[in-house]
Order: structure tokens, then sequence, then C-alpha cells
């Protein structure tokens, strides 16, 4: 296996639930690790541009509203197959399909409070880590 990077964001649903260690649990328990992490406050702007792709979506403007109702934590992880390892962990976009032991199953309170986001591929993953973080910042 290659080792891999990618970008997750612990969304204001679970930070308001103080729920950022146990979710940076069931990440490491899966051999992830954790090499770039903070907490931040997303302004509109970021949120509007992270979430560009979605921009002409009906879910477009919610879906940044949730994002700055609340601080977050974005993070860089790194292991063997990160991007597949960690969207395993994260579990399906709505809970109710999500399996059991999941991020998503266990903390999520909607598909649209799901608690976390994760990139879904390498490309994704290398533009969404360079928005937040710096190179310097990761830390392997």
């Amino acid at each position: 296996m290659a080792l891999q990077r990618t970008f997750s964001i612990i969304k204001p649903d679970a930070t308001k639930r103080n729920l950022t260690g146990k979710i940076n649990a069931l990440i490491e328990d899966a051999g992830l690790r954790i090499i770039a992490q903070k907490r931040i406050h997303m302004t509109r702007a970021q949120a509007e541009t992270f979430y560009g792709v979605h921009r002409e979506r009906p879910f477009f403007g919610e879906l940044v509203d949730f994002m700055v109702s609340g601080p977050v934590v974005v993070q860089v992880l790194e292991g063997d197959d990160a991007i597949a390892t960690y969207r395993k962990v994260m579990g399906a976009t709505n809970p109710k399909d999500a399996e059991d032991g999941t991020i998503r199953k266990v903390f999520a309170e909607s598909i649209e409070a799901n608690s976390v986001h994760g990139s879904d591929a390498p490309e994704t993953a290398e533009v969404e880590i360079a928005y937040f973080f710096a190179g310097l910042e990761l830390v392997g």
C-alpha cells in the first residue's frame, strides 16, 4: 500500500458536542496519523470557496450556513491508502446507511449534520490540504 495524505474536517455539530477527542481516537484506531490539526471558525468566504463545487446545488446555502455556525477542526491525516481508509472510518454520508462503529453512525445527528468531511480523491485531498495548511504545518 502507498503512504497517502487526506484532508478531514470535524464539523460544527461535532465540535459543539465536544467530540473531537472521540473522533480522533477512531481515526487513530484505524491506523491513520494526524499530522496537522487546528481549530478554526470558518468565514463565509472560506466556506463558499471550499464548497464551491456545490455552488449550483440547492443545498449550497444551507451547507455554508452550517459550516460557519461554529468552530471546526481541520486536519491532515496520513497512512496507507489514507483516503479510502478515512472514508471507511467516516461511514456513509447518510448516518442511517453508515456501518456500525463508523464516525457518522456513532456521532452524526442527520445527513446534514454528519460530523465529518473527508477528501474523496488524491487530487481533491491535495487542494483541500493546501487551502487550510501551509507546508510547514504538516509534521509527519
